[in-house]
């Protein structure tokens, strides 16, 4: 198995934390990518015809995005149970990663329109209502989190990256303030072993 891959990406690392919780990270491997917003990466574009990472090829040779799709391959080769089978639980799961998504992509075009557009051309609106969709969502997640428990499932993963995210990239959101119960929460399931070996790096 191989993986496009970026050490920055929230998306791919996603991937590989589900990857290390189901005990295969060691059989897939990392390749190099240069994959941007508005410069794609020449060399995925014939696997992935939008030039994005995560883009993933199985063993048999299929190619597979976006990470949904990857996780979700991953879990069921594996025998996994970080996806729910069926029942309300699935959808839950999946609403989950729906909105944690949806917190990182906000939170990637916040961070692209502040340093990748040329600084004469930002406009402030445009990030403060991305960050403002990451705030609602943690609203959200401050009330959920103390229900969390223990669980590790595609939920919590894709939350984990999400707040492991604006750490990296926004560290002068203190997120914790407005949110001490997701804080919490992360501290604890920031230390799994999946997490530290994922933390990203620029």
């Amino acid at each position: 198995m191989k993986i496009f891959f970026s050490p920055a990406s929230p998306f791919v690392r996603k991937c590989m934390v589900v990857a290390h919780e189901l005990g295969i990270a060691d059989r897939i491997e990392k390749l190099p990518s240069a994959a941007g917003p508005v410069k794609r990466d020449a060399t995925i574009i014939p696997k992935n015809p939008l030039g994005q990472v995560p883009t993933f090829i199985t063993d048999d040779g299929q190619v597979l995005f976006d990470s949904r799709v990857i996780c979700e391959y991953l879990n069921a080769t594996q025998s996994g149970k970080l996806f729910p089978s069926d029942g309300a639980e699935r959808w839950a799961r999946l609403t989950e990663l729906a909105l944690a998504d949806g917190m990182t992509g906000a939170a990637l075009l916040a961070r692209y329109e502040n340093v990748l557009r040329p600084e004469e051309l930002r406009w402030a609106d445009w990030t403060d209502g991305q960050l403002a969709k990451v705030r609602t969502g943690l609203e959200w997640l401050e009330t959920a989190a103390p229900s969390f428990g223990d669980r590790v499932d595609i939920g919590t993963i894709a939350f984990g990256c999400a707040l492991g995210y604006m750490d990296f990239r926004f560290p002068s959101v203190d997120w914790r303030a407005e949110a001490p119960n997701s804080a919490k929460w992360f501290k604890v399931f920031n230390q799994r072993a999946s997490m530290q070996a994922t933390l990203p790096t620029a």
